[in-house]
């Protein structure tokens, strides 16, 4: 693993198992959870704004647009990186997980 493990490393199933039942949203880092912060008015319009104009460019099309509460998983060297970005599209047929 990229990043040195510690006693508080944890892996990314028991970060999955632990945001279902969390009344606070995480982004996990290679073995690190931290705490996200709270978002603004003007944040949210402007998400929301972009999510709006994004899922109507795909319409008809085989890909699909989240907001705020999907994860994104990807790996950077050798950690995985979970996180909720503010707007994500997808356009793999294969990327059907529940969260």
């Amino acid at each position: 693993m990229g990043i040195a493990e510690t006693e508080n490393f944890i892996t990314v199933d028991e970060y999955i198992q632990g945001e279902e039942l969390s009344e606070v949203r995480h982004e996990y880092i290679g073995g690190q959870v931290y705490a996200m912060a709270g978002g603004s008015e003007a944040h949210n319009t402007i998400s929301l704004n972009l999510a709006s104009a994004i899922r109507q460019h795909l319409r008809g099309k085989p890909c699909k647009a989240f907001m705020a509460d999907m994860k994104l998983r990807h790996r950077i060297a050798e950690d995985d990186i979970l996180y909720y970005p503010d707007v994500l599209v997808t356009c793999d047929p294969s990327d059907n997980e529940k969260y």
